[in-house]
């Protein structure tokens, strides 16, 4: 349950106080899936910047550079990895060759320590589950539609990823995990944020773009990039593995302890789920009692999460 968010000014038409006060709102918003940590990865004279503190967003003070036109933006809800080690929290940085780029995760990947040994990748100071996605990328020495491609391929879990490169060009991978892209296209401007709900709730409160936005359609499996001029191009990778763990059709290569090892994984991950909903009812008017009623009536973690930004029940 973290948030990614961001902003793309390619026409440049807002000024730096209007992107910090789109940006303060936005990140406040997304506190609603993460209060741990918040960070934002922007470019400043050619230079990627990483800026991210353990601290709820509403408490972070954000100051972009004059000529600042792309901000990628994550709320965090710890999962693995403790917030305060900011080297925890996202963006994480990486670089193949001469290009720098910053990764921000939503979602939960399981296989982390396994691909370290499979692919032989480092073993990190970061604790966090997502730096592995930086480092399957690293592998392939490019940053690229490939290099995303085998990266989303190779993670197993729940996932949306975006990346931002020093070239001013931000991607999104669009796996299982929500993500929605506005497009403002008079004003030059485009929108994200991890749920449509968040993202209408702070643009009500931006009382800054006058047009009514082009919702961006991203399926799962969508591989999306957008430059600095907010030119679109598209790519996608194989879903097929996506859920590996989660059906049993098919043949398998995992032995019955490595299955009963993943399942005891999956009910502690569902625990933690449930106990990270309960710590956010608050903020949807709802109490952990209520979770408990509505898990005890069959509902899915999911399920209950979705319906708080629908509002209902």
């Amino acid at each position: 349950m973290c948030c990614l968010f961001g902003i793309i000014d390619y026409a440049e038409k807002l000024s730096r106080r209007q992107k910090n006060h789109a940006l303060s709102i936005l990140s406040t918003q997304c506190e609603a899936r993460g209060t741990d940590a918040t960070g934002i990865a922007y470019n400043n004279g050619g230079h990627l910047c990483i800026y991210k503190r353990p601290l709820s967003a509403h408490k972070m003070h954000f100051d972009l550079p004059p000529k600042t036109s792309l901000v990628m933006g994550h709320t965090r809800m710890t999962t693995q990895g403790s917030e305060t080690l900011n080297m925890n929290n996202h963006p994480f940085r990486g670089a193949c060759g001469e290009t720098h780029f910053a990764l921000a995760h939503n979602g939960v990947l399981y296989n982390d320590h396994a691909l370290r040994k499979q692919l032989n990748l480092s073993t990190p100071k970061i604790e966090t589950d997502s730096y592995s996605a930086v480092q399957l990328i690293e592998q392939q020495k490019t940053l690229n539609f490939d290099s995303l491609k085998f990266m989303a391929e190779k993670v197993e879990g729940s996932f949306s990823f975006t990346v931002l490169d020093d070239c001013n060009r931000i991607h999104f991978v669009k796996g299982d995990n929500p993500l929605c892209l506005y497009h403002y296209p008079k004003t030059g401007v485009y929108l994200y944020a991890s749920t449509e709900e968040i993202l209408k709730k702070a643009i009500r409160k931006m009382h800054l773009l006058r047009e009514k936005p082009v919702k961006i359609e991203m399926e799962t499996g969508d591989i999306l990039q957008i430059d600095e001029y907010g030119v679109m191009r598209k790519s996608s990778f194989n879903t097929d593995y996506l859920f590996r763990y989660r059906y049993s059709g098919g043949a398998s290569f995992y032995t019955g302890a490595q299955i009963c090892a993943f399942w005891e994984e999956q009910e502690s991950e569902y625990a933690e789920y449930l106990d990270q909903l309960k710590a956010v009812a608050g903020n949807f008017g709802y109490s952990p009692e209520d979770i408990d009623r509505l898990q005890k009536q069959g509902f899915s973690c999911e399920e209950i999460e979705d319906a708080f930004y629908r509002m209902e029940w």
